[in-house]
């Protein structure tokens, strides 16, 4: 069996409050990739994971990976040896190794069915599995793991995302975020969310990676719907009217800059 790993946006991003337990209070409206990591699996006397792909060396314990994680987070009648090909960039804001946990969970229910606690089970591996395990539009709350399904009138919208192949700690820009909360997201349509909402962490990624700043500006110079970072960074995507458009603003992207094309799901 295979199954994509769809790439996670956050469309917008409000960052309300510090917790006592130390993560945040957010506010976030999750889109997904038609493209991403792929995960293959076969029947096997034991879980093992291999990797390849572009980013396949970035993972530097694939026996600590999320994957061999959500391997042992659910039962199985059998081992599986999976096959992880890494497209996504690593610690870049796509939620790619959650997506990748939640690519397996989707393998589990399709051989299987899932367990009735299946999203707890998630949500101990990663704030953004849960997400990930549909790969849906959706809100999410608290942080990030209280989910409410959304119907998206950009299903389908072309997207552009770039990373200037620079790695972004999640919990360094975090701590950098300055505490202000800026106010709510829209309660709206999803265009009128994305259009009208913000990325808090936005600030605090650019004082760490001053290249992410380029990328936006790139990005907005090629007339998109809307450009914005996803997540903590660095990666940034642009959605468009056409796919030609989109096309045409990843042909002038530097080089060295890591791009994929997809749309909207």
């Amino acid at each position: 069996m295979t199954e994509t790993a769809y790439a996670k946006i956050n469309l917008a991003l409000h960052v309300r409050k510090r917790r006592e337990d130390g993560y945040h209070e957010l506010e976030t409206l999750f889109a997904f990739v038609d493209a991403g990591d792929v995960l293959s699996v076969t029947a096997a006397p034991q879980d093992s994971l291999r990797t390849l792909g572009e980013f396949a060396g970035s993972l530097d314990n694939p026996f600590g990976n999320i994957v061999m994680k959500a391997l042992g987070a659910l039962p199985r009648q059998q081992g599986w040896t999976v096959t992880l090909e890494k497209n996504l960039p690593v610690a870049a804001g796509l939620g790619g190794g959650s997506a990748d946990a939640g690519a397996l969970f989707r393998l589990v229910e399709r051989e299987q069915g899932l367990p009735d606690d299946w999203q707890a089970r998630a949500a101990r591996l990663g704030a953004d599995v849960p997400a990930c395990v549909r790969s849906e539009t959706c809100v999410g709350r608290g942080t990030g793991t209280e989910l409410e399904l959304v119907e998206s009138d950009l299903t389908g919208m072309p997207v552009l995302l770039v990373n200037p192949r620079v790695p972004l700690s999640t919990a360094a820009v975090f701590k950098g975020w300055d505490g202000v909360d800026r106010g709510p997201m829209p309660e709206d349509a999803v265009s009128a969310i994305a259009r009208g909402g913000r990325n808090d962490l936005e600030s605090p990624a650019i004082a760490l990676c001053p290249a992410i700043a380029d990328v936006l500006a790139a990005l907005r110079d090629t007339q998109p719907w809307l450009a914005r970072m996803s997540g903590s960074g660095a990666t940034c995507f642009a959605l468009y009217e056409s796919a030609e458009t989109r096309d045409r603003a990843q042909a002038v992207m530097p080089r060295e800059w890591w791009t994929m094309a997809g749309a909207l799901r």
